[in-house]
């Protein structure tokens, strides 16, 4: 059984410049890998906002607790475009 601990996500993230050149300073100074410093980002944010925030950053909020449901009321709505 594979739990949510194990599993490894890979995302492309577009920033802008001054982001890119801060985050390049700070990969420097802390001698990490930026993929390292984007952990530690969201880890941060995750330990530092409550459960509700969370809902209004990442949109959980839109699936009132019910993820399958929310996802089949978008599939039928994408059913009725075709």
């Amino acid at each position: 059984m594979i739990s949510y601990d194990d599993i490894m996500m890979r995302k492309i993230v577009d920033l802008p410049e001054e982001q890119v050149r801060k985050l390049e300073l700070l990969c420097r100074k802390e001698k990490i890998y930026r993929a390292e410093a984007v952990r530690r980002a969201v880890e941060q944010l995750l330990r530092n906002t409550s459960a509700r925030g969370l809902q209004a950053y990442f949109g959980a909020s839109k699936t009132r607790g019910d993820v399958a449901r929310h996802l089949g009321k978008l599939r039928k709505e994408w059913n009725h475009r075709k």
